[in-house]
């Protein structure tokens, strides 16, 4: 996601250092990447919350033929 520089806020967060690391190893980037992506996934789970709450919900009746002939 892309954004102006009008719509960013800096900010100054203290992490534990060992937690910084483990989140960088699993982001694969620097310290601004990993946090950016952290926010958006901690932004995202709600998302996540109402799809899990539609488990077992919502049923799909599909044929398989269809949606291969659909491809062509």
């Amino acid at each position: 996601m892309i954004t102006s520089m009008s719509q960013r806020r800096k900010i100054t967060v203290e992490v534990p250092e060992t937690l910084l690391r483990r989140a960088q190893r699993q982001s694969r980037g620097g310290v601004t990447a990993t946090v950016r992506q952290g926010l958006e996934l901690l932004a995202a789970s709600d998302v996540y919350k109402r799809i899990r709450n539609l488990r077992g919900k919502v049923h799909l009746a599909y044929d398989v033929e269809d949606l291969r002939r659909d491809r062509r």
